[in-house]
């Protein structure tokens, strides 16, 4: 038998699902989920959107010229208070791609309550740690996942 694989989640038209529990170790000693975990929970929404859309990060450090994504900035507003065992949903879209700049929106919600939601700013970098542009099949492949910035 061959096991299961780790759910990468789904698309939900363009945006990103990505289902995940709350464990006691990412709790704090309340059984509140500790504020440092949510950027786990949006980092795992960002790469298995990648994984999903067909960009892996395996792949990128492959090219003949290296890359990855690198998070530059990040603004995290904390509704509501997520506890141990909770179901949590990791939501995600792309809305803009300047130069080597990605720009994401992701909320964490339970049920139908907004617990957390940030906005991310990421640059494409080189293996020196400068930003690049992404290699043209990367760009085209995200493009085709964008949708436009809420009003």
């Amino acid at each position: 038998m061959t096991p299961p694989a780790p759910s990468p989640g789904v698309f939900d038209g363009k945006v990103h699902l990505l289902p995940i529990r709350v464990y006691y170790e990412d709790t704090d000693f309340s059984g509140i989920v500790y504020h440092a975990n949510y950027l786990r929970y949006f980092e795992r929404g960002r790469s298995d959107f990648l994984r999903l859309a067909g960009i892996s990060h395996t792949e990128l450090r492959a090219l003949d010229q290296p890359v990855a994504f690198a998070v530059v900035h990040m603004d995290i507003s904390f509704k509501k208070a997520a506890r141990i065992d909770d179901a949590l949903v990791v939501r995600t879209y792309y809305e803009a791609m300047t130069g080597a700049r990605f720009i994401a929106r992701q909320r964490i919600d339970r049920g139908d309550d907004l617990v957390a939601e940030a906005i991310v700013q990421a640059v494409c970098i080189d293996a020196q740690g400068r930003a690049r542009r992404p290699p043209p099949p990367v760009a085209q492949r995200l493009q085709t996942w964008f949708l436009p910035a809420p009003p």
